[in-house]
């Protein structure tokens, strides 16, 4: 186990919160090299859980750093639990996206944990059936800040969704208690490729303003 590495100083980036917000795209062709060392990757990590907001201050999002063989094992995992469900004919293609994912540097796993919720359901009665939503905007929250923390620093990721069908192999592999629950998973590493290109709505189909 890797121990967490926090700072005493505010984290300075080589990107501005535009730039990195700019530049953060979904990048596949990932290599298993970083430009930072490891203890500044757990540095973004455990300033972003720390610091991003959470509905009624619930700071219900859990997060796991998978790096070298860990980071390995996880993308094994899954392999194997879709190798069962994927037709063998259909296989090779869920194979070269496995073998993509493994190929990064690392991943990060987003949780949340289910005992907080409950917790918050029981204490607000009134707004039980909102918890539930919050808490994924909650996660939503980390993810975007964790991603545009990597790419501040040269790292490309994706945002992958192998939840529900690896839950309980993974809460088992390390050992995570049963109310977390599995939210996402973030493979990164060095890009190698270019993302493909982004199209956009015109804004003023999706930003109003009254005055």
């Amino acid at each position: 186990m890797t121990t967490t590495t926090t700072s005493t100083t505010p984290l300075t980036t080589t990107k501005d919160l535009w730039a990195a917000l700019r530049g953060r795209r979904s990048y596949y062709a990932l290599a298993k090299q970083s430009p930072v060392p490891d203890a500044r990757i757990q540095e973004i990590i455990a300033e972003a859980v720390k610091h991003t907001p959470s509905a009624f201050n619930s700071q219900s999002t859990r997060v796991v750093l998978l790096l070298g063989g860990e980071h390995d094992k996880l993308w094994d995992i899954t392999t194997d639990v879709l190798r069962g469900i994927v037709p063998e004919d259909q296989f090779a293609a869920t194979q070269q996206r496995m073998d993509g994912f493994k190929g990064a540097y690392g991943t990060v796993l987003f949780f949340e944990d289910q005992q907080v919720v409950a917790s918050l359901q029981e204490q607000f009665a009134l707004y039980q059936d909102r918890f539930p939503v919050w808490a994924q905007h909650t996660s939503a929250m980390h993810q975007l800040v964790v991603w545009m923390g990597l790419e501040s620093e040269g790292l490309g990721a994706s945002l992958q969704h192998y939840n529900p069908l690896i839950d309980d192999l993974v809460r088992t592999r390390w050992n995570l208690p049963t109310t977390w629950n599995l939210v996402a998973q973030m493979p990164f590493g060095s890009p190698v490729a270019e993302p493909g290109e982004k199209s956009f709505q015109p804004i003023e189909e999706r930003f109003r303003v009254y005055s």
